[in-house]
């Protein structure tokens, strides 16, 4: 795994996105080069043209990011990959000619640009083509052997089961007589040399999910793999950075506390970040201002009551502040006076409302709330108090989500879409812990860029 700014990616999948990075760089100089060709001038030197190749590149790289092509089905199943690669490229060249008009010397001429796309597809169509025929999924494969065989073992078995993980279980090894849930694991006492064992079995990490650790922990044997190359690792890290999240059963106090992480509150950070909420904010509210105007006459004309409505929710340091919404529900949605969670297809939801949620549409007001600095663009999803009273007793370490600003979109709304139960807070507070901790303007950026491929592809609005 690679760690780019605290966020881990799989090293295949940096050389897949570097290869058709440069895939798209060579389709926009065939394309210059066609072009040049049919109007009869002389194509010049590479040097005239880098900054439009570069944003042809650029553009489209984080349009396919954007359509979820290196997320798992992407990586697995050529029909998704082919469906989204047409949707990537289409958005990549939209957003070129938005760009164009801005910076006309920045982008491609039209003709280029159209030249340049359908050779991207056709070379992005056969590098995929290639990859899932040859070696599919089994390229982003990871052989981990698992010190350990009870109940946290059995959990990183059926991880390793789970469609599209990318792991590989070459072995459990059962390092006391105790152990006995994984089938199939071996006693420690029946291998001679660990670390021969570990290079036998071509395993690329080693991971710890013993059930008791104290005194238990067979250190020399830990340090002669760890000498050999290959990677030692405890299951929390282990689990964190392969679901995205933090794993409330195996982290304890002291694991969040010594781990690297929480870095959100620096100044550098804190600057940065809300220097492009303000930007954004201000950007969102005036471009979609005639979204939020239509939206507001449909839900006047679809069912009486306000067009707007207020609610108070949690934000940073569980200080209290209002949201504002489009009204998608009835008036009467809660005519008890009871918060009520949400719920997929929820029956209080009016048929405009239905629609202005999966585009998000009536979340456009809340823009407010982040430029006035209640709110940012991302991270966790505000709650209500009642909510937050009943959770923080329920589930551990949730005020902790409350010390960064809660968002718009967020790491665990792109990755959890549905929650309507305390299950499901708890799943949700296992990736905004993750964000929390791993926070970067680069997972902010990913984060953004997969908001996009959840407003294109609902799944789940409410």
């Amino acid at each position: 795994m690679f760690r780019l700014f605290k966020h881990y990616v799989p090293h295949a999948v940096v050389w897949l996105a570097l290869i058709e990075f440069f895939a798209l760089l060579g389709s926009a100089e065939g394309a210059w080069h066609l072009y040049a060709n049919q109007a009869g001038f002389d194509a010049g030197p590479l040097a005239s043209r880098w900054l439009p190749l570069l944003t042809f590149g650029v553009s489209n790289s984080l349009a396919m990011m954007a359509t979820g092509m290196y997320g798992n089905e992407g990586l697995r199943s050529m029909r998704f990959a082919t469906a989204r690669l047409l949707a990537a490229i289409s958005l990549g060249v939209i957003f070129l000619s938005v760009l164009g008009f801005l910076l006309p010397t920045a982008t491609l001429w039209r003709a280029n640009s159209l030249y340049a796309m359908i050779f991207a597809i056709g070379v992005l169509f056969v590098i995929r083509l290639i990859l899932t025929q040859s070696a599919g999924a089994e390229a982003f494969r990871r052989r981990i052997l698992v010190l350990g065989a009870g109940p946290r073992a059995a959990r990183l078995a059926a991880l390793a089961d789970t469609p599209g993980s990318g792991l590989e279980m070459v072995g459990f090894v059962a390092m006391s007589a105790a152990e006995k849930t994984v089938p199939g694991a071996v006693q420690r006492e029946a291998i001679a040399n660990l670390s021969d064992h570990v290079v036998m079995l071509r395993a690329g990490e080693v991971v710890l999910a013993l059930e008791e650790r104290r005194n238990a922990l067979p250190l020399n044997d830990l340090l002669r793999v760890k000498t050999t190359g290959v990677h030692v690792n405890d299951i929390a890290s282990f689990i964190e950075r392969e679901t995205g999240r933090v794993d409330l059963a195996t982290t304890n106090p002291s694991g969040l506390i010594f781990s690297d992480g929480f870095s959100a509150g620096q100044r550098i950070s804190k600057v940065s970040k809300r220097l492009f909420d303000i930007l954004a904010s201000l950007i969102v509210l005036i471009v979609g201002l005639p979204l939020i105007i239509v939206a507001g006459i449909a839900v006047m004309l679809d069912s009486r009551g306000p067009v707007f409505y207020r609610q108070p929710r949690v934000g940073l340091f569980g200080e209290p502040y209002d949201i504002f919404k489009i009204r998608s529900m009835r008036t009467d949605a809660e005519a008890a006076g009871k918060a009520v969670w949400a719920s997929e297809n929820d029956p209080r939801v009016t048929r405009v409302g239905r629609v202005i949620r999966k585009l998000r549409i009536d979340e456009l007001p809340q823009t407010w709330c982040v430029l006035k600095g209640d709110m940012s663009f991302v991270g966790p999803r505000p709650e209500r108090p009642s909510f937050v009273e009943e959770l923080e007793k329920k589930l551990p370490y949730y005020a902790e989500r409350h010390m960064v600003k809660p968002g718009l979109t967020g790491w665990a709304q792109i990755n959890y879409p549905y929650g309507a139960s305390v299950e499901d807070s708890r799943v949700k507070l296992e990736y905004d812990l993750y964000y929390a901790k791993n926070y970067s303007p680069f997972l902010d950026l990913l984060i953004l860029l997969q908001t996009v491929r959840v407003v294109l592809w609902p799944e789940g609005a409410r």
